[in-house]
């Protein structure tokens, strides 16, 4: 179904302004004014240097949250992660190349491609991959009431085991896909009706992946996809497209 063009130019509006937050940040990176560990300046500061509004300013802090380049401290502030930043990646630069993709398309390519990564991190995951992974589970079952908090720590917890399957090259197209998931999810979120259930899977693939269980963290995550499809559709007030049961992607049941 093709949107009504006040919605396209909403939300690519929507993606400027996000965009604009995450250039600002890049900047203060790169001029040296933040380092690694620094906390940002106030939001009230930011948003008036930026002429935006808090609540955009907080959609591009929520976006570099996720992607591990920011992290919020309750009471404390927003710090630049420790770390190299993913500032330069192809991730903050696809959002507008990707706009148009419907959302099955992208749960498709999800499904072929993390499947794969999740079984190639049970094979490889380290130590710290692994208690990375159990912060952000644990991070996930303490956001239950806060949707959008709660994706940030979804979408950080899928970039960990992009980075524990220890393929550059599929960790940068995982990159691509979790910022597009991140931009949309965004949106819908707040409309969620069981973060408990999709912890509780998050919770399995963990424990796949700690167990060094290729088949079973495979298994896992298209399980997991086949659901968070079908929660994320119910989520949008209409589709952009027709979406294909979850049969039809991996030949089994979701709910099985």
């Amino acid at each position: 179904m093709k949107r009504p063009a006040n919605q396209v130019s909403e939300a690519t509006a929507h993606s400027q302004l996000t965009m604009q937050v995450v250039e600002h940040v890049r900047s203060l990176i790169s001029s040296g004014e933040v380092k690694s560990g620094d906390r940002l300046p106030p939001e009230r500061e930011l948003a008036r240097r930026l002429k935006i509004s808090r609540s955009s300013l907080r959609a591009g802090i929520g976006f570099l949250s996720a992607m591990g380049v920011l992290k919020s401290r309750h009471g404390a502030g927003t710090f630049v992660s420790s770390g190299p930043p993913a500032l330069d990646s192809s991730s903050l630069t696809v959002l507008g190349v990707l706009h148009g993709f419907l959302p099955w398309q992208m749960f498709e390519a999800r499904l072929v491609l993390e499947s794969s990564v999740a079984a190639l991190a049970a094979e490889r995951a380290t130590d710290e991959h692994i208690a990375e992974l159990a912060e952000e589970v644990a991070e996930m079952y303490a956001a239950l009431n806060d949707p959008q908090e709660y994706l940030i720590h979804d979408v950080r917890f899928h970039r960990t085991i992009a980075r524990a399957a220890g393929n550059p090259i599929l960790g940068a197209l995982m990159e691509t896909i979790t910022a597009n998931l991140y931009e949309h999810r965004s949106k819908t979120v707040v409309k969620a009706q069981d973060l408990k259930e999709s912890a509780e899977m998050h919770r399995e693939i963990y424990r796949a992946i700690r167990s060094h269980n290729p088949m079973q963290a495979r298994l896992t995550m298209e399980r997991h996809l086949n659901l968070a499809r079908v929660a994320q559709a119910s989520e949008a007030d209409e589709t952009e497209g027709a979406v294909p049961e979850a049969g039809l992607l991996n030949g089994a049941d979701s709910a099985d």
